[in-house]
């Protein structure tokens, strides 16, 4: 799940170089052409997919050259440095945190009075708007990733067990719990409900889910009846009865039930836990809940893998929008051509990470039209039940990840309720006692929900 921690990434050696590129207007445009500079972060492939879209930008728009400038490691800490610089790019990617206090500082453009001569932009999914107050709209969620279940096909057939691909069949928390007993087996081959199993020589798990993560539980608790904060968003609820119930359940799977590791169970070297690929692959986690932007790495691995929904509560929901955000820097000199390459740089139409199965769309139609689902969907890298299990559950049960909607949250996270999330994690004190203490101190920090409206 290494795309969870895109802004915990290595070095700075390449900070005065990022600066100096920003500031020099790349001095290789022709003469009179207007140039561009497009700033992001990503892998190896992603790099290769964004400079392809970046070329056809040009192809398309005579006149105009987009300079690349790709930024693998400390984006948050380069993107700040320009900042302070005043040599900011003209367009690109904004980790979302920092995207919305750079809204409100003006330094991303407002997008709103585009949004009627630019009709693409006016039909996005409604939770992809970035708002930084009424009519202000500094950017989107680049894509719309969502999270669900994954498989390895052999381990479940196995066992003789089916993970559902709807909605209307997801699992009840308990069946997911009694499927994870059949598919966890110690060394000897015994379930943790049989005579003789040895919970220190366990060979495979049944099921690895994230405490710590708040997409991966952020769509339990909202099935349970959860959130984390109530309509103002200035009061924490992780110590209400639904949410003490959701973490302590999650909590059970590794302490209780024995069906999911605990910290350090899955790190092959140090602290570092493999990819889902390869989690299943190796067969060490029969099942997985992680983002959809895993089918790339499934694909590229040869991975037996199938996808399923999440187990439920009550209603079934996923979180949504778990991505980075996107915008247009203020004080562009060309600031009409900049909005154009924001409107074309997540098209799927140009980009080939929504086929190869990084990204999911965030205009409507490629959920609603058949003909525009079939673009993105309809090719070997999609599995048959990618329609049920991700882009009908998505746009029907999705709700978007609450990091991106509750103010303050980077601070939260980092002092309160990771530190929290870990402790509950160890498994050292029950989850009431851990959530109702830091529901408090939560609440001391929330600022409220960020704006919201209809475009």
């Amino acid at each position: 799940m290494k795309r969870r921690d895109l802004l915990k990434l290595g070095g700075l050696a390449a900070l005065g170089t990022a600066a100096a590129a920003c500031g020099s207007g790349g001095g290789s445009a022709p003469a009179g052409s207007t140039q561009l500079q497009f700033m992001f972060w990503g892998s190896t492939f992603e790099k290769k997919a964004v400079e392809s879209m970046l070329k056809q930008y040009e192809q398309k728009n005579p006149g105009v050259t987009v300079k690349p400038l790709f930024t693998p490691d400390e984006y948050d800490v380069k993107l700040n440095t320009l900042v302070a610089s005043n040599k900011l790019p003209d367009a690109g990617y904004v980790p979302m945190s920092m995207s919305f206090r750079l809204g409100e500082q003006g330094k991303l453009v407002n997008l709103f009075p585009y949004l009627q001569k630019y009709p693409q932009l006016a039909g996005y999914l409604p939770e992809a708007y970035l708002w930084s107050g009424p009519d202000k709209l500094h950017g989107i969620a680049t894509a719309n990733e969502s999270m669900m279940v994954w498989f390895s096909k052999s381990a479940v057939a196995a066992a003789g067990v089916t993970p559902p691909a709807d909605a209307a069949s997801a699992w009840t928390w308990d069946q997911f719990v009694e499927n994870a007993y059949k598919l966890t087996l110690d060394q000897s081959g015994k379930r943790p409900d049989e005579s003789g199993f040895d919970p220190k020589q366990i060979k495979q798990f049944g099921i690895s889910s994230s405490i710590t993560y708040g997409a991966a539980w952020y769509g339990f608790l909202r099935s349970n009846g959860g959130d984390i904060a109530d309509e103002s968003g200035k009061k924490c609820t992780l110590d209400s009865p639904e949410a003490i119930e959701v973490f302590q359940n999650l909590q059970d799977l590794i302490y209780k039930h024995r069906v999911a590791p605990g910290p350090g169970q899955l790190a092959a070297t140090g602290d570092e836990v493999p990819g889902t690929n390869i989690l299943l692959k190796t067969k060490r986690v029969a099942m997985v809940v992680d983002g959809h932007w895993s089918l790339l790495d499934m694909n590229e691995s040869k991975v037996d893998y199938g996808i399923g929904v999440l187990p439920k509560y009550q209603e079934p929901f996923t979180a949504t929008q778990v991505a980075g955000a996107s915008a247009v820097f203020a004080g562009s000199k060309h600031e009409q051509e900049a909005v154009e390459l924001f409107a074309f740089h997540n098209d799927p139409r140009y980009v080939d990470l929504f086929k190869q199965g990084l990204w999911m769309p965030q205009e409507k139609k490629y959920y609603e039209d058949q003909a525009a689902i079939d673009s993105w969907t309809k090719n070997a890298e999609h599995p048959p039940e990618f329609r049920t299990a991700v882009v009908d559950y998505t746009r029907q049960h999705g709700v978007p990840d609450f990091r991106n909607r509750v103010k303050n949250m980077s601070a939260i996270a980092s002092d309160v309720l990771t530190p929290a999330l870990q402790e509950l994690e160890t498994g050292k004190r029950p989850a009431a006692e851990i959530l109702k203490e830091a529901a408090p101190k939560i609440t001391s920090m929330l600022q409220g929900w960020h704006h919201t409206q209809d475009v």
